[in-house]
């Protein structure tokens, strides 16, 4: 099953061949009215990644690798535990960071000043 649109405003997939419905559509001009069978949107939910091992649906647990990196697993009951690679879609951010000093971001200065010091207890609060 492929994938064709995903309507990320109201959390649904098209799912292409699935859910199919009757669409009545009346004629007008520049095109034919008739009864069509289109595709339906499915919730999100409803949609199971497949396992790239033994090509099965599966859920997908969450596992950090030796060097701290957040891979997705496959989990469930037949699934292999191998690792299944983000799409492309989602490495991208919708909003870029910012790569400028805003006016609520803390000066640079500010945040590598030395506030403590273990050794002589300067900047502890006096209780």
């Amino acid at each position: 099953m492929i994938i064709k649109r995903v309507i990320r405003s109201q959390n649904r997939v098209i799912v292409e061949g699935k859910n199919l419905v009757k669409k009545h559509i009346k004629q007008g001009p520049g095109h034919e009215g008739g009864i069509f069978t289109v595709e339906a949107p499915f919730h999100a939910s409803n949609v199971q990644v497949l396992d790239p091992v033994t090509g099965k649906p599966c859920k997908i647990g969450v596992k950090y690798l030796e060097d701290g990196t957040k891979v997705r697993v496959s989990r469930g009951i037949g699934a292999s535990g191998s690792i299944i690679p983000r799409p492309e879609i989602l490495k991208m951010r919708t909003t870029p960071r910012p790569t400028v000093a805003g006016p609520k971001d803390t000066p640079m200065n500010l945040v590598l000043e030395k506030t403590y010091d273990p050794k002589s207890g300067k900047g502890m609060p006096e209780l």
